[in-house]
């Protein structure tokens, strides 16, 4: 890192406490000086669904695909502002904000992604009936599509289950795009009350030199940010963005697998569900405590034959295990890895036709995964500080973004993670250091969110109103 770059952890952490403007990146300037944007694709007509990216960059890691993310991500959060007679015009105001955006930016990494997810506080509130005939059910879970977030096994009693009406997520390899789009939609716009905005990064050194992760928590002074890996994607060391790790592009939808009822309308045909979570990480006690053979054990699975130093690690359907492997596993080792684990959950079990025929193999994953390492504690910026635990200075974490067909499948895939299988329970206590990533992992923050497709991302359903 270059002598520019240096900053001392006093302008660290004035740059962090200067996040409550839209648009002030604060820290994160820092990632356009540490890490430049790699060369990409545009996107073509016509517009993908919300939360879906074109124009992603695939390279190759030890043989095999990694999808390269966009550079800057940030979240904003917020409730509505308007009454149930303003909604319409809100609606019709709120989309011609997107279109515009649409028409400016390309929905690639080079160009911004824009996906607008609504709370169930949302739909109980400013459109109850409708979204009780309208809102998809889901089939295994006999439940609505969209549930409250609930606290697992291993999260914290003090895990904030949070009541936003509205989550925007904006990516791009730009920071000023997504300035531009976050002052379109908040700066400029009287529709919304802001009450979080969540910044972050992601990039691995993949063609060599010191990746972004590294780079920016060296530079915030981040106890154990000498320990990561020099070409490390994110802060704990291995490889996030498999192209065999993350669902296809239409699977996460909610009609796709068929987990999700649509109850005979084609209103939310082609949208998705969203969970949003922050999540603490502790570096020293993962590099310090944990010798690389054990975090390959946590990471994947006990006893996987992996070369030392190695950070992109095969997982595609070959590679897949059941819940009968973890298990027997578990009796030889007294432990899970997290990635298997969550196999038996996030994979699917079978050759499957999809709702459109694609056929998809036994092995695909099914989340869309999106999310990306942060220096926010726990958030940029809060509405409410005290209550959301605001501390000073950068701490190092991850805002973890996932599309799913339903709440229930997202719920299904995170008690695997704490040993909940199908079939029954492993005797894990929760956090337990033979509990895959639980030991060094504190969640702060949990929320759900439905992503409607694009045709109704703005103000669903208020245009049913009477």
């Amino acid at each position: 890192m270059g002598r520019a770059m240096r900053l001392t952890r006093r302008q660290l952490i004035a740059g962090a406490a200067g996040v409550a403007a839209l648009g002030s990146a604060g820290i994160y300037e820092l990632v356009d000086g540490l890490g430049a944007a790699p060369e990409r694709a545009e996107a073509a007509p016509p517009l993908p669904e919300q939360h879906l990216l074109e124009g992603q960059r695939v390279v190759r890691d030890n043989g095999v695909e990694v999808i390269v993310p966009p550079l800057h991500h940030e979240i904003v959060t917020a409730t509505v502002k308007v009454d149930a007679k303003q909604l319409r015009a809100a609606q019709a105001e709120l989309e011609y904000a997107l279109t515009t955006i649409d028409r400016d930016f390309a929905p690639s990494p080079a160009g911004l992604g824009v996906t607008v997810a609504w709370g169930l506080p949302y739909f109980r509130a400013h459109v109850a009936a409708q979204a009780a005939r309208l809102l998809p059910h889901d089939r295994r879970a006999g439940k609505s599509a969209l549930l409250d977030a609930i606290r697992f096994p291993s999260d914290p009693d003090d895990t904030i289950l949070e009541d936003n009406d509205v989550a925007v997520l904006l990516r791009s390899d730009r920071r000023e795009h997504i300035e531009e789009a976050s002052r379109r939609l908040f700066g400029e716009l009287e529709l919304f009350t802001v009450t979080s905005i969540r910044r972050g990064f992601a990039g691995g050194g993949f063609a060599g030199g010191q990746s972004l992760p590294k780079r920016m928590a060296v530079a915030a002074e981040i106890p154990g940010a000498d320990l990561i890996p020099d070409t490390a994607e994110l802060f704990l060391g291995f490889t996030s963005t498999q192209k065999a790790g993350l669902g296809p592009a239409k699977i996460a939808n909610l009609e796709t697998l068929g987990y999700a009822d649509l109850r005979g309308s084609a209103y939310f045909r082609e949208g998705t569900h969203m969970h949003l979570s922050h999540i603490d990480e502790d570096l020293e006690a993962w590099y310090l405590n944990f010798d690389f053979r054990e975090r390959v054990d946590t990471t994947f699975r006990p006893a996987l034959a992996v070369a030392a130093g190695t950070q992109t690690v095969p997982q595609a359907p070959e590679d897949v295990v059941t819940a009968d492997t973890v298990r027997h596993e578990f009796k030889l080792h007294g432990r899970i890895g997290h990635s298997a684990a969550l196999q038996s959950t996030t994979r699917l079990a079978g050759d499957t036709v999809g709702a459109d025929g694609t056929v998809y193999p036994r092995g695909t994953a099914v989340p869309q995964r999106a999310d990306f390492n942060t220096l926010d504690n726990p958030f940029a910026w809060s509405s409410r500080p005290d209550d959301d635990g605001i501390g000073e200075g950068p701490s190092a974490g991850v805002h973890f973004v996932v599309f799913n067909p339903t709440s229930d499948d997202f719920h299904r895939n995170r008690l695997a993670m704490d040993g909940v299988l199908p079939g029954g329970k492993l005797p894990l206590a929760p956090r337990a250091r033979g509990q895959g990533f639980n030991a060094v992992l504190r969640t702060t923050h949990r929320q759900n969110f439905l992503v409607p497709p694009r045709r109704h991302r703005s103000f669903p359903l208020s245009e049913l109103l009477s």
